[in-house]
């Protein structure tokens, strides 16, 4: 197993993430650590999602939108965005194995892993 090298920058930017529960954006965590007084470069921001990312301490979210999210919980889980004002929530509903097994005849891949992405609109939006 490689060692995990958690700098001082990245163990602020990943307890700026564990702290979120919207999904932060790159833009997000900066202006998290800026209201608490840290600030880092551009750079060191992204390379430490990077390092954090590729360690396995988030999960990088690419959900359809110009700019990854992020999240800390790394267990299985999926997640379901507005598509009118961009909100993320996480859907802990487990995918039916029967889908799972459907896949793998229809791809003749073995599913390793699945993440699901829903779209939608949230209560929010539909009641404007």
């Amino acid at each position: 197993m490689t060692k995990i090298n958690l700098t001082t920058q990245r163990k602020a930017i990943l307890e700026a993430i564990q702290d979120s529960h919207d999904h932060p954006t790159a833009a997000d965590v900066i202006e998290r650590l800026r209201d608490k007084g840290i600030s880092f470069a551009y750079g060191t921001v992204y390379n430490s999602l990077r390092y954090l990312s590729d360690a396995g301490l988030i999960r990088e979210l690419k959900l359809g939108e110009a700019v990854s999210r992020y999240d800390a919980r790394m267990d299985d889980h999926h997640h379901i965005m507005c598509k009118q004002c961009g909100r993320v929530e996480e859907v802990l509903t487990e995918l039916p194995e029967e889908w799972l097994r459907k896949i793998a005849a229809e791809t003749k891949f073995t599913v390793q892993d699945a993440h699901v992405v829903l779209e939608g609109v949230c209560e929010l939006c539909a009641s404007r």
